[in-house]
């Protein structure tokens, strides 16, 4: 059984930890560290709170967003908070898949683990007895303009909190209530401030930034050893990735995919034949460039993304140390929006050029015959597969038209520049979905072209590759129904462990 793993906010929350965590399904607990500074910013809170006359403090004793001039009575604060989830809470279209709310539940305790929020420690910890459980929130996918947090999102996710909404737990779609039951746990009664704290971050879009930057660093990976491979099956020369060439243009990205490459290519007997082409086809030719471009590009992103992990996004924000209380932007997701477009652009490229080799290697060039089957025009072979392909190129490009271009004014022009990176989130995790099922189309075709080079064997590295994948897909000897096959080869690419 996986070790406890304690909040600690003096500790580094990285991208390989939420990775473990959530592989391994570790109960997460508060440091010792972490509920001193939830206490002792919420004794401060209630302190001042009691000390002051009639002085306004957002979101505290006030109205929220256009009615923040709307000072709220002391009996009804305990009120203010609850209605401001319930009215919150108006997500719609698709669920949010589970393992992103997990992320949420996860991501929303770490932020407020700070002490910076003027929560209970029994907020904070009915969060993780939510996330240790499996109890999921229903959280709808719509609703979060990415500025003043992921207000309807994050309202969804905090609901059952209430005993209200609704959870996903073991298989079963449940009243909050009935859920929380099972466990005894009472519906917590929020203090001044909590409803708030709740409801103002990022972690919806900063959930599905975790989440498909996890898979688009495994696409990484995939990319450079499914190019090797059709490199070799395209008869493709090394020249291209040579280290002089590379050390004269030293992009971090370009000299890492370079050195992957030669090294993938190490001891094939391909590369040993007499070559007829005097260069290559852009898409084989310039995989450093073009898949180093992308590395560097999400090196970027998770740094952005880490250091989101690690942040206090909700308002006002509470320095006791200080006697001050702050009121900011904090929660808007500017930060997060960018780096998500450019998530889905450097994905959606590693993609584009994926679907340009397999378009070669249909083409009858080099000694393949066309669309890589025996007998063609009897067969169509992987003729239509490159269709799928191209299709889910042309998607992407649409996919990829940035979110955080845009704003539309809310809260009566309070609210009047937003940074939609929820849309800019949930777009780019379908990118990282579609340049899975892109890299499996290339992975099809590569080992079916590799089959007419036989008896001549690639690298060691690449023959081990096609010997897992041939496990999970046959080699097209004549036509058959090829749809289970292109769904199996996106389960391989999203399973197999590259390297």
């Amino acid at each position: 059984m996986a070790q406890d793993f304690a909040l600690t906010p003096s500790a580094h929350l990285d991208l390989a930890t939420l990775d473990e965590l959530l592989r391994t399904k570790a109960r997460v607990v508060l440091s010792e560290e972490a509920r001193q500074r939830i206490e002792e910013c919420y004794q401060y809170l209630h302190n001042r709170l009691d000390s002051m006359q009639d002085a306004a403090i957002y979101g505290i004793n006030t109205g929220f967003g256009a009615l923040c001039n709307q000072v709220i009575p002391t009996e009804q604060r305990q009120q203010l908070q609850v209605n401001l989830v319930m009215s919150h809470a108006c997500g719609t279209g698709e669920e949010v898949p589970a393992e992103l709310v997990r992320l949420m539940l996860l991501l929303k305790a770490q932020s407020l683990s700070y002490g910076h929020s003027g929560v209970q420690i029994g907020t904070v910890q009915r969060l993780l007895d939510f996330y240790n459980r499996g109890m999921l929130p229903v959280v709808y996918q719509q609703g979060s303009l990415g500025a003043s947090g992921d207000l309807a999102p994050l309202a969804h996710l905090c609901l059952p909190l209430l005993g209200l909404g609704e959870v996903n737990y073991e298989g079963y779609r449940l009243a909050a209530s009935d859920a929380m039951s099972l466990f005894s746990w009472q519906p917590l009664t929020l203090e001044a401030k909590e409803g708030l704290a709740l409801l103002n971050g990022t972690q919806f879009m900063l959930a599905y930034a975790v989440h498909a930057l996890l898979r688009t660093r495994r696409l990484l990976a995939a990319a450079d050893v499914i190019g090797a491979l059709s490199l070799e099956a395209f008869d493709g020369r090394p020249e291209p990735f040579d280290e002089r060439l590379h050390r004269i243009r030293p992009h971090a990205g370009q000299l890492t995919v370079a050195a992957r490459i030669r090294g993938l290519l190490g001891g094939s007997e391909l590369q040993q034949q007499p070559k007829t082409a005097v260069q290559d086809p852009y898409s084989f030719r310039c995989m450093p460039q073009v898949h180093g471009a992308s590395r560097d590009a999400l090196a970027y992103v998770q740094q952005v993304v880490e250091t989101e992990c690690n942040a206090v996004t909700d308002n006002p924000n509470i320095f006791p140390e200080d006697d001050a209380i702050l009121s900011g932007g904090n929660f808007h997701g500017q930060p997060l929006a960018l780096a998500l477009d450019m998530l889905a652009i450097a994905t959606a490229e590693l993609g584009s050029i994926s679907q340009q080799r397999t378009t070669q290697l249909i083409s009858g060039q080099r000694g393949l015959p066309p669309f890589l089957v025996a007998e063609p025009g009897l067969n169509s072979g992987l003729m239509i597969p490159q269709y799928t392909a191209a299709g889910i190129v042309s998607q992407n490009k649409q996919l990829c038209t940035p979110a955080s271009v845009d704003s539309v004014v809310s809260s009566n022009g309070q609210e009047d520049h937003v940074s939609m990176g929820a849309n800019a989130a949930t777009k780019a995790l379908r990118v990282v979905q579609n340049v899975e099922q892109l890299l499996a189309i290339e992975l099809l075709n590569a080992t079916q072209a590799l089959e007419f080079r036989r008896p001549a064997r690639t690298s060691a590295a690449l023959e081990q590759l096609v010997a897992a994948f041939r496990e999970k897909v046959a080699f097209v000897a004549q036509d058959r129904v090829l749809y289970p096959d292109l769904h199996a080869a996106a389960a391989f690419v999203r399973g197999y462990e590259w390297v």
